[in-house]
């Protein structure tokens, strides 16, 4: 008999029909518990370690958004998952919950498989926070004891970046085994870009040697986000849904948070390198013409490294089979990019993959997937 603690969820309603039915639907699954008033849910949630809550909105006395706000306030339960189950229509009442800080909303009447699987994948997402927030703890905790062991201060720097680099790719080649040779052509791509473009107008201020090598080190951490990304959605061998592409699109703002976080521990003075670094996982899936994420930016808004990335993920995720689609040949990739100048890419660094399309197809080739990941192409900038 199994003996794994299952996770306790608190189902919030005033009405026992609607206890009764999730009940039903969940019991077999989690350890739940019941609350009838919002009075009694902020009590429960004080006395017990609780996973997830299924609140109902309209209720006498404390109605849902008020407990909501109450649970977000706290420290103790913030990072509790609050989902609502409401029979509001409006998209303002949405608005206003989400403002809150809900995690997501399920209308009334409910249905099983829908609250069912809003429930696994908030549980899951939140279980996924928890273990980047771990990672980062002990990331924090291993580069103390390095920067208390190191006498000089460029030492400090140099050890500070390379275990960086180090921890968060092992953190992401050990969810995607894909990620090895990814990472290595694209950093590669993105130097080879910059170089072409460093005499450039628009580029060249700050396009120099140090910032090259900058952006070299930091592409790595460009999709380091995806450690918070449950394996039903990152290894997925087919279409991901709507509803699951949401998730998907998060492993930017979820790199961001984790690079910056550990930014705060390391020796980075002038915060180029994690600056950098930040900037890449943030930006690396905007769109010049502003319909990218996670913030929709135009234009030369999004940073110079991150229209670089864009460029470079863009042509390996075509010229590379992955788990739901088979690799396009060089030619044809690069078609389908120069297609998107001004709209996906920024026209310039559309205009330079063009410049050093034959040297982008000789990165492919050394770094093929099975190729030998410890080889590397010497930087030169």
């Amino acid at each position: 008999m199994s003996t794994e603690r299952k996770e306790k969820v608190l189902v919030v309603d005033d009405s026992l029909t609607n206890i009764e039915m999730l009940a039903a639907v969940l019991e077999s699954e989690y350890d739940l518990c019941f609350a009838t008033s919002g009075a009694e849910a902020l009590s429960l949630m004080r006395s017990y370690p609780i996973s997830l809550i299924l609140l109902d909105v309209v209720m006498p006395g404390i109605d849902g958004f008020e407990v909501c706000r109450q649970l977000k306030a706290s420290p103790a339960t913030r990072d509790v998952p609050v989902i609502f189950l409401t029979s509001l229509e409006s998209a303002i009442d949405e608005e206003r919950g989400l403002s809150l800080g809900a995690e997501d909303f399920v209308h009334k009447p409910v249905s099983p498989p829908v609250v069912l699987a809003r429930v696994r994948t908030h549980l899951q997402l939140a279980n996924a926070k928890r273990e980047l927030r771990r990672h980062n703890e002990e990331l924090e905790a291993l580069v103390e004891e390095r920067t208390r062991e190191l006498s000089r201060r460029d030492q400090k720097l140099i050890a500070s970046q390379s275990a960086t680099i180090a921890a968060f790719c092992a953190l992401a080649e050990a969810r995607d085994n894909e990620t090895g040779n990814h990472i290595r052509r694209t950093q590669n791509y993105v130097r080879i870009l910059a170089e072409e473009l460093r005499d450039h107008p628009r580029f060249r201020h700050a396009l120099t040697p140090a910032f090259i090598q900058i952006m070299f080190k930091s592409a790595p951490l460009h999709d380091v986000g995806k450690v918070a990304i449950p394996d039903s959605i990152l290894l997925k061998p087919g279409k991901l849904t709507p509803e699951e592409w949401v998730v998907m699109k998060r492993h930017c703002e979820y790199g961001h948070r984790a690079i910056v976080a550990a930014a705060r521990e390391l020796i980075d003075d002038d915060g180029s390198f994690l600056g950098c670094a930040a900037d890449i996982a943030y930006g690396h899936h905007e769109r010049w013409d502003g319909r990218g994420y996670p913030r929709g930016v135009t234009g030369d808004d999004i940073p110079i490294s991150a229209r670089l990335m864009a460029v470079a993920d863009v042509y390996d995720a075509l010229t590379t089979r992955r788990v739901y689609k088979q690799a396009f040949d060089h030619d044809e990739s690069l078609q389908s990019m120069l297609a998107e100048r001004a709209t996906h890419f920024d026209p310039d660094v559309i205009d330079a993959l063009s410049g050093v399309a034959d040297e982008f197809a000789g990165i492919a080739q050394h770094y093929a997937d099975g190729a030998r990941e410890g080889e590397a192409l010497t930087p030169h900038t």
